[in-house]
């Protein structure tokens, strides 16, 4: 007889705790899943056990309940399970919600029909015979730590085209031969096919593992036990792979680590930068985590320079060819000139030039569809989602108004609701009006867009990066997803229609934001034999953010933003802690709020209070019909643990206390405010 302790798969703030059972399988060890009788009626219940014990107390036997049944198909390992409970005292979630990161579909997907999730790739075969210096030095040091089985921590800082990828699949290729595996992390699933092409074409596709949300439940779960049966060595896929349940990991790669995808919006609210660490450190895997970008985020780059981070530099573009060179063209100069369309003289002469080459062209606008907000011109009628108070973005190939956080949508009306007007216009611009305005500019060319509402069906997103890499497609039009690692050889011109978008947003993260998206955008010109051009187009030319991108200024901008957040007291010299109180009703959530803070200041230091601002309503103040207060605490350098412990504890008090309505959601050094 043993006894465990036992996380039950039970989605409540009040059960989150470990429950002790007796067991008499031999089987069942640290990581096993579980059946257990539980709460009334003695239903059996999903649970993984966290630990063993040898003995409990008299009192207990008395009412002591026995596991029943054992899943052989679904058990997790020890440094699984301890990553998990790191999660829950560095994320404060749940334990289940940790758990459940590393299971098939939360470890109730259904089984079905086996499919490969590769379909007909065939791989592609990189013709790259030489390294350049720079590579070969980056290499050497990240091979000689796999070599030795040595944790260690590198940032490869190279500029876009330099070769990270060409490293990333040698530095696999050493790990396999070690007798090691790999994850490879990219941030958007559209950038999951050109890398899974490369990985391929060196390795195979029968040692590589795809773990991403576009799989089905049946391809998830065929994957997972790929893995897990050690199948597979290699697993590549978006943020969720860090949670592959790969065993003696010795390499983990996390490409254009600076994208925000990395954090997770749903809860757990994980960093995957710090669960790959918490993993290769593990003394299961004493793994290399090796992060790349042109545009490390602030905080990667200040922990390089601290230490804990190797930095490496590639400074040149693999094939030697320049870097683009970038324009700017001031939008307030164009409006005066009487120019009131979204394309500037500059980027139309651009794209003309480009097109008659017979070079390709891609523009970039993060705002989807047509116009950004409906509005009646007689009386200031603004359309709004009911549920979320938000205003509706209008979608003319639709014909409706859409709500981007709950999916909420309405026809155009052609009369104001409000004052019976007849004006009801359209403001602003996404990208189904920028691919509207360049076909009838441009129609002997072939233009396509790409952003969440053209990828909606199953391939369409690998289709159309099919047909402008083949040539097919002239013209690209996207939003973020395009600007992010994709590798074009024939692109002659990068235009990037609106670069103020991101700077408007409410956030200290904004600055940094603007200049990766420029920059990384940029990156996509001139990847073959060519030197290629970008057009920034901007109501802000003077910012800084813009400037520094325009100049491909990666050290002048970050040294920039640094001493602005130091003298701020914004990461990396703090943690941000935003609490988010939801409610059906207002005033619940604002007192759920208030209860809250009173309690927060009672258990923190003089000292501390002052970092401590009082709840208000969300940016977002009402989403789905729930009504969200937010909070937000600055905590200073090394005091996260004692942050974290009172925010613990007054989780635990809310848990006794049955008779709130409020739901609290701690988010730490979110990458939204809204």
């Amino acid at each position: 007889m043993k006894y465990v302790n036992l996380v039950i798969d039970n989605k409540s703030d009040s059960t989150d705790s470990f429950y002790t059972y007796g067991c008499e399988d031999d089987s069942v060890s640290v990581g096993s899943k579980v059946y257990v009788p539980f709460a009334r009626g003695n239903r059996l219940r999903e649970a993984y056990v966290m630990s063993l014990t040898e003995d409990v107390g008299q009192d207990m036997l008395k009412k002591l309940k026995f596991v029943e049944k054992v899943d052989e198909n679904v058990a997790l390992t020890e440094e699984i399970i301890r990553t998990c409970i790191w999660m829950k005292n560095r994320y404060l979630c749940r334990y289940i919600d940790a758990i459940n990161c590393f299971t098939p579909v939360g470890g109730k997907a259904k089984r079905g029909e086996r499919k490969n999730p590769f379909g007909e790739k065939q791989g592609e075969v990189a013709e790259i015979d030489d390294l350049t210096g720079q590579q070969k030095d980056a290499l050497e040091k990240i091979n000689a730590a796999l070599r030795v089985k040595s944790h260690e921590r590198f940032l490869i800082y190279g500029v876009t085209g330099s070769g990270k990828t060409e490293i990333y699949m040698r530095a696999a290729y050493e790990a396999l031969s070690a007798e090691r595996t790999a994850i490879v992390l990219v941030p958007e699933i559209s950038l999951t096919g050109q890398i899974i092409d490369r990985f391929i074409g060196k390795f195979g596709n029968e040692k590589i593992a795809v773990l991403h949300s576009r799989l089905s439940a049946g391809e998830r779960y065929d994957q997972w036990q790929k893995i897990k049966r050690g199948e597979v060595r290699i697993v590549i896929g978006a943020r969720s792979a860090v949670f592959a349940p790969l065993e003696n990991i010795g390499l983990i790669v996390i490409d254009e680590e600076h994208e925000s995808t990395y954090k997770s919006d749903h809860t757990p609210k994980y960093d995957t930068v710090e669960v790959a660490l918490k993993r290769a450190r593990d003394d299961a895997h004493k793994g290399v985590l090796l992060l790349g970008s042109a545009t490390p985020s602030v905080v990667t780059y200040n922990r390089g320079e601290e230490g804990l981070f190797k930095i490496l530099k590639l400074t040149e573009r693999y094939n030697k060819v320049q870097m683009p060179k970038v324009s700017i063209v001031d939008m307030r100069e164009e409006l005066k000139k009487g120019n009131k369309t979204i394309v500037s003289n500059a980027l139309y002469q651009g794209i003309k030039h480009q097109l008659e080459a017979g070079k390709q062209v891609m523009l970039f606008l993060n705002r989807r569809g047509y116009s950004t907000f409906v509005s009646c011109r007689e009386c200031g009628y603004v359309a709004k989602c009911p549920h979320c108070g938000v205003a509706l973005t209008y979608h003319k190939k639709a014909g409706k108004a859409m709500c981007h956080y709950c999916g909420y949508d309405e026809p155009i009306r052609r009369v104001c609701p409000e004052c019976g007007s007849k004006y009801i216009r359209f403001f602003g611009t996404g990208t189904e009006k920028v691919e509207e305005t360049i076909d009838s500019l441009f129609e002997g060319y072939k233009s396509e867009r790409l952003d969440l509402d053209t990828v909606k069906k199953k391939g369409e997103l690998e289709k159309k990066l099919k047909d402008f890499k083949t040539g097919k497609t002239r013209i690209l039009i996207g939003t973020q997803i395009i600007a992010k690692g994709l590798d074009f050889k024939d692109v002659g011109l990068v235009g990037i229609v609106s670069a103020d978008i991101s700077l408007n947003i409410p956030d200290f993260r904004s600055p940094e934001r603007t200049f990766q998206l420029i920059t990384q955008a940029a990156g996509r010109a001139g990847r073959g034999d060519e030197m290629g051009n970008v057009v920034i187009q901007t109501y802000n030319p003077e910012h800084y953010s813009v400037e520094y991108a325009a100049a491909q200024d990666y050290e002048g901008f970050y040294h920039m933003e640094n001493q602005l957040r130091k003298y701020m007291g914004y990461p990396p010299y703090s943690d941000l802690f935003q609490i988010v109180f939801m409610a059906k009703d207002e005033e619940e959530a604002r007192a759920g709020a208030n209860s809250w803070y009173g309690r927060i200041m009672d258990k923190m230091s003089s000292e501390d209070r002052e970092n401590v601002f009082k709840p208000q309503e969300a940016y977002m103040s009402r989403i789905k019909e729930t009504y969200r207060f937010s909070m937000l605490i600055k905590c200073p350098k090394g005091k996260r643990n004692t942050y974290s412990g009172i925010i613990a504890a007054i989780k635990d008090e809310d848990r006794k206390n049955r008779s709130k309505n409020y739901t609290a959601v701690t988010d730490i050094n979110p990458y939204s405010f809204v």
